[in-house]
This record gives structure tokens, C-alpha cells and sequence, in this order.
């Protein structure tokens, strides 16, 4: 069975099982995962995993990421995105107030390395359990801090409504940061509350939007990005010759030109550019941390005549 990653762009309303369900059936395989949950709410790039290369998906989960998205300052909700209910409302002469050297000001503040404090409705597991379902069943979590990095942080433009303001903005930022928490803190920061209105995930790591195609549209066979491409874009590459291939295959430490920069992960191809496996450094030596066997024979399954209707999620 063919294996590698596909770049999805998620539709809004659909959760990320909704996707992996979807994907299972066209690609023939039970074998498929994703890396980074989007919220239904949530639309852009999703990246998934096929067969063995689901291994990889541990690389790309920790990589960075960038979304566009729209904050509305002057209301706040419980979920700290449109589909929660509202909690406050600012009056309108105070939204009216803010200037643009204040959202100026409280964006440098989010900048950077921040410690954030997660969405209470968030898929953080909190002794076992989900944190959205805790809140769900009724209970009042409070999620602690934790540091995360925005690198970027941009405004693009500024609209006023009847009674708040919404900005469009740009992140970058580390992964594990949540864009709705930004809105939330920017709303309190300028005292008129904050919420998010539109999230679209635009790249994970190396892998961007504009390469990525709908549920309706993906061709499985001819957009999955094989193991050996996916690996060298998101680690350092090794060429092995024939009879390393061979020796890294059976679990055989090879000799490899020593380099002390190489400290994490590293790609290791064969001759015909097939992803033998991943492999660390020690000093002179390179020792397998986890092997990709060959694509076994077998095909991609035919696309089925209906879609799968999403679920309206949470």
C-alpha cells in the first residue's frame, strides 16, 4: 500500500475526524492520522499521515504555524470563539474609543515569548479527559499557563461594526498556541472583551495551503507527498550508498562522516530514493531510530460516490 502525507484544506463545519474518516475511505486504509487539530469552526491545512508514514507526523505536529484570522473586539464568549455563547458585551462608546495606537500596543504585548493561558474549551486532556468535555459536563476547568512563542504578529486591516471593531490579522507563532486565547487576551488587555470570528491555517513547518486541496477535489495518489520528500523537508537529509541502505534495514549501525551539528533526527535515503528510515548521530556512527519498510504492492481505493456528511462537532 502507498504511504506519504496529504495536505488537506479543511472545510469549515468539519471536525478532524470528520477528515481522517473521509480520507480512510478514499485512500483504502484504516491507517490514517493527522497532525494538529482544527477546531469545525476552523478552515485551512490539515496535514495527515498515510500508512507508515503516520511515523512522521510526530515531526510535524511540533513544527510552527501560521493562520489569518479575524478578531471582533467588544464582546467575549465562552468558548473565546463565534461558537460560544456571549459572556459580556462592551458598550458601544467604548469600542468607539479605541484607537489604533492601542491595538498597536496590545498586539507588541502578545509578541514574542508570551505565556498563554489555553482556552478552558480546548482538546487539552486534564487527568485523562478532554478539557472541552470536563466543561461540557459541567465543570469549571482552568487550565494553567504555559510559554509559547508568537513571532508574528500583523494587522492588516481594521473594520468597525455596530458595536465592536474587527481586526484581520496574520500569526506566526509556536506550536500549541491558540489563536483564540490571543483574541481573548487582546479583548481584556483594551478592556472591551475579545473574541474570534475566522481561523484559516495557512502553513504547518515546510507545508503550506496553497499545495493543499479540498476533500472534493484531492486526487489521494496524485497529491500524497511521499515519505522521503516529507522527511528531507522537515529534517537533515543523509544519501546512503547501496550497502549502508542494507545495513540500516536490518538494524546495523553504519559509518557516517561525523558531525557534531546533527543532534536531532536525520533522513536517511537509499540510492533510489526511498526513505530507509530515520537514524541519530554518535560521533562517527549513525544508529537506526526507526525504519520505514517499502510500500508494499496494492493500489489506492476508488473514490466513493457520496461524501460522508460531517458531524456537527464541538
Amino acid at each position: 500500500m502507498t504511504s506519504g502525507l496529504l495536505l488537506i484544506d479543511k472545510a469549515q463545519g468539519w471536525t478532524s475526524h470528520d477528515v481522517v474518516a473521509r480520507t480512510r475511505r478514499l485512500a483504502g486504509t484504516r491507517k490514517v492520522g493527522h497532525a494538529g487539530t482544527l477546531d469545525p469552526m476552523a478552515t485551512g491545512l490539515l496535514v495527515l499521515g498515510i500508512d507508515s508514514a503516520t511515523r512522521l507526523l510526530t515531526y510535524v505536529v511540533g513544527q510552527g504555524k501560521e493562520y489569518l484570522a479575524t478578531i471582533r473586539l467588544g464582546q467575549s464568549t465562552t468558548t473565546d470563539d463565534a461558537e460560544g455563547d456571549e459572556l459580556t458585551r462592551a458598550p458601544v462608546e467604548q469600542v468607539a474609543a479605541i484607537t489604533p495606537e492601542a491595538v498597536a500596543a496590545g498586539i507588541e504585548n502578545l509578541t514574542g515569548d508570551i505565556s498563554q493561558q489555553p482556552s478552558a474549551v480546548s482538546a487539552i486532556k486534564v487527568d485523562g479527559k478532554r478539557a472541552y468535555a470536563r466543561v461540557r459536563a459541567g465543570e469549571d476547568v482552568q487550565l494553567p499557563s504555559r510559554p509559547v512563542t508568537v513571532s508574528g504578529f500583523e494587522l492588516f486591516a481594521s473594520t468597525p461594526g455596530d458595536g465592536f471593531l474587527d481586526l484581520e490579522v496574520r500569526v506566526e507563532c509556536s506550536s500549541g498556541t491558540y489563536i483564540r486565547a490571543l483574541a481573548r487576551d487582546l479583548g481584556v488587555a483594551l478592556g472591551v472583551g475579545g473574541h474570534l470570528t475566522v481561523l484559516r491555517r495557512t502553513r504547518i513547518g515546510p507545508f503550506r495551503i496553497e499545495n493543499a486541496a479540498t476533500l472534493e477535489q484531492i486526487n489521494v495518489v496524485a497529491n500524497l507527498i511521499s515519505p522521503a520528500d516529507a522527511a528531507t523537508r522537515l529534517l537533515a537529509r543523509l544519501d546512503l550508498s547501496v550497502e549502508q541502505a542494507i545495513d540500516l534495514g536490518h538494524g546495523k549501525r553504519i559509518t557516517v562522516k561525523e558531525d557534531t551539528t546533527r543532534t536531532g533526527p536525520v533522513a536517511a535515503i537509499a540510492p533510489d530514493g526511498r526513505l530507509v528510515g530515520l537514524v541519530e548521530y554518535r560521533g562517527d556512527q549513525a544508529k537506526s531510530l526507526l525504519n520505514f519498510p517499502p510500500d508494499l504492492p496494492g493500489k489506492i481505493a476508488e473514490p466513493p460516490a457520496s461524501v460522508i456528511e460531517p458531524e456537527q462537532g464541538s
